[in-house]
């Protein structure tokens, strides 16, 4: 049992895994954190990380650091993806993780967010799938992680990633290049959709959707999703992780979401106060990506990056 850290520094948020992870199996959980800092603030349209962009994101990076130090993390591992690979000013991002962490940051390259994003979803899929008394998904998976800043797609089965491609079309990044209206207007959402499209139309030329068995959804935006269309009273990783829902549902809670105030949103049992702002975008993706590629239902998963790069530490 190897104990390791794993932090994902993404465009929106920052997040914490500390876990036991065995040669083989599952691993087990001993923290996870998630705070919004919104490091990518700005940066489709500047090309540049905000300081106080940076500073919020040291603030929580030195409690994370602390928190892996004082439950015995044997090894750590930082991954930053789309916001800080797209910056003219990544050096000062580095500085500032080096001087917090005592290492730098792995800035990775949309194919190796990919993998890492694959291998954390389908590690423990089926078991996850069958605690909510459903069949095991089958083979192929198309992985979809929507990000802040870029969405990843990944075909692939038990034997590894066959096809991945990294667009820019995050949560983030379409809420503020399009979704500006409270709620947006009909125009704004137009748009949003003709950019997401625009990024699949990329995406099919080089992964090939039509082979995929079952579509599995990562991240928040998806998460939210879904427990907006179980209708959970309270935000439950539990009931999320493994649960399918279709397309219907994912259509009903997009529609919804982007016909609501800023203020409804808010009001959500299940909503994350950093989500509030960008909930609508990243459910606009999910619905597109299904709509697009005629899939009738999602699988969720709590899993993602942040445990791919846990078991990729422990196991090499």
């Amino acid at each position: 049992m190897t104990r390791v850290a794993a932090i994902d520094c993404g465009t929106n948020s920052i997040r914490l895994l500390v876990a036991d992870v065995p040669p083989e199996g599952p691993h087990t959980d001993l923290l996870r954190r998630m705070e919004v800092v919104r490091l990518g603030q700005g940066v489709d349209a500047t090309g540049r990380l905000a300081p106080e962009a940076i500073e919020r994101t040291r603030v929580v990076l030195a409690q994370y650091a602390a928190q892996a130090r004082d439950l015995g993390a044997t090894a750590v591992r930082m991954v930053a993806t789309s916001a800080s690979r797209d910056a003219a000013n990544r050096a000062d991002f580095e500085a500032m993780v080096t001087a917090t962490l005592g290492r730098l940051p792995d800035v990775v390259a949309g194919d190796e967010e990919a993998r890492l994003s694959f291998l954390g979803a389908t590690a423990s899929l089926d078991a996850a799938v069958a605690a909510h008394g459903q069949p095991a998904p089958h083979p192929p998976y198309l992985v979809v992680d929507i990000g802040g800043g870029s969405t990843e797609f990944v075909l692939g089965d038990a034997g590894g990633v066959r096809a991945a491609r990294s667009v820019d079309v995050g949560c983030v990044r379409l809420t503020e290049r399009h979704l500006h209206g409270d709620p947006p207007t009909a125009d704004e959402i137009q748009r949003a959709e003709a950019d997401i499209r625009a990024a699949l139309a990329d995406v099919v030329s080089t992964v090939p959707v039509h082979e995929a068995a079952t579509l599995v959804g990562l991240a928040g935006s998806v998460t939210t999703v879904a427990a907006l269309a179980l209708r959970l009273p309270a935000y439950d990783p539990v009931a999320i992780h493994g649960s399918r829902i279709p397309v219907a549902g994912v259509r009903s809670v997009t529609a919804g979401l982007l016909t609501a105030t800023r203020r409804r949103r808010a009001l959500e049992a299940v909503m994350h106060p950093g989500r509030v702002d960008v909930i609508g975008a990243g459910s606009l993706v999910l619905r597109v990506v299904m709509d697009a590629f005629a899939l009738d239902d999602v699988v969720v998963s709590e899993h993602d990056i942040l445990d791919g790069i846990a078991l990729q530490l422990a196991r090499g």
